[in-house]
């Protein structure tokens, strides 16, 4: 569903990615674990068109992303879940969920949709006319997610859905990201620093250092790994 092939990816003149190359099958859930710093969120913009590759190509679905808008990448499926979760804090809870559909038409879908979503976090229906700001940082959370699961996407990209939240409020949405992988088949690219979490939930991972990839194998073999255990998972 989605390639990146020897992308390479600058702030100014500071390089960021280095002949970065990840595939993503249609259904899977792929893992991109690695230090803050280590290039993680500037993949996921260079996927989004925000920080646009200056060598290699992005490939979805077949298609090159070069030079395409980021709104016709979210148009043709593509939908991220931003670190620090950047929900519209002045908008209720219907209203962040309705920006989410902001490109749909569908009024019969967004219903079903809506449904869906409040069955995936039922404490949202209870909050759906409490503003945005007033959540806890796990309901906010749950709001990102499901603010970007109502532009009913193909390919689901997660930046960190772990930052700052509580362990058992973590174990709750990595449940659900196996959830909504396993229900709606929805494909999702995960970018995390908790690589024990990540690693548990995903089928094939990656490992990012200083903007290059240095690991990639599956899951059960990427945690049997010393040097993995050793610099991420503190064994």
């Amino acid at each position: 569903m989605l390639e990146l092939k020897h992308v390479d990816a600058f702030y100014g003149n500071i390089q960021a990615l280095r002949d970065v190359n990840i595939r993503v099958g249609e259904g899977e859930i792929i893992t991109l674990i690695g230090a803050n710093g280590a290039g993680k969120t500037t993949t996921l913009m260079a996927i989004c068109g925000l920080v646009p590759p200056r060598s290699g190509e992005v490939l979805f679905q077949g298609q090159s992303l070069r030079g395409v808008s980021t709104d016709k990448i979210v148009a043709r499926g593509i939908c991220q879940v931003p670190e620090g979760r950047l929900i519209f804090p002045d908008l209720t809870v219907l209203e962040n969920l309705d920006m989410g559909a902001f490109l749909r038409s569908d009024k019969d879908g967004l219903a079903t949709d809506l449904e869906q979503v409040f069955a995936l976090f039922p404490i949202l229906k209870d909050r759906r006319r409490q503003l945005g700001g007033t959540l806890s940082g796990g309901e906010q959370q749950m709001l990102a997610i499901s603010r970007a699961l109502m532009a009913r996407p193909k390919l689901l990209l997660l930046d960190e859905p772990s930052l700052g939240l509580a362990p058992l409020i973590i174990r709750q949405i990595f449940d659900i990201i196996k959830k909504i992988n396993r229900e709606s088949n929805t494909t999702i690219f995960l970018v995390e620093q908790n690589a024990n979490q990540a690693l548990k939930v995903a089928h094939r991972g990656y490992v990012m250092e200083n903007g290059r990839i240095t690991l990639e194998d599956s899951c059960d073999k990427l945690l049997a790994n010393h040097e993995v255990k050793k610099a991420y998972l503190g064994l």
